[in-house]
């Protein structure tokens, strides 16, 4: 029997019980545990999954925000050219003749923040949402390209 309880798949976690199928949570006791308000608050903040590619003519953000309607989703600039988007995914009901097996999805405030480049077009920023995906479009200002005129050589 082993005194430290295995973080590699063991479901034995009880160091006194060998058969023991209690997960051991070592921050249990912490005022910030696992189990904590502040810890399902933030969970769904960790969760906020963003992608940003630049195309020729934009910048594109996409993030995924399932089962959210564009009412609970907002889109800010902020004058130091910050894209911030942010929005609160509402925690299920309970009931009280529920029994509830597992909680995995995740509730609470999410807020996500990126510095836009110089070359955007603050002005023309343009969000969607679709399917649980909103998606961003911060057009770029064209780079002008330089006239090359051409000159003679003379003999």
């Amino acid at each position: 029997m082993s005194l430290i309880p295995s973080f590699f798949g063991s479901r034995r976690s009880n160091i006194l019980d060998p058969f023991s199928l209690e997960i051991w949570d070592p921050f249990k006791d912490f005022p910030f545990s696992s189990e904590s308000q502040f810890a399902k608050e933030t969970s769904a903040l960790v969760d906020t999954r963003v992608d940003w590619k630049e195309t020729p003519e934009a910048h594109v953000f996409k993030a995924d925000l399932p089962g959210l309607n564009k009412e609970e989703v907002k889109v800010e600039v902020e004058d130091d050219r910050v894209l911030q988007i942010s929005g609160e995914r509402k925690v299920e009901k309970e009931e009280k003749k529920d029994a509830w097996h597992r909680v995995e999805r995740s509730s609470g405030k999410f807020l996500r923040r990126f510095r836009l480049p110089e070359n955007a077009k603050m002005d023309q920023i343009k969000a969607s949402m679709e399917n649980g995906v909103l998606t961003v479009t911060v057009p770029k200002v064209e780079v002008k390209k330089p006239d090359v005129k051409s000159i003679e050589i003379s003999s």
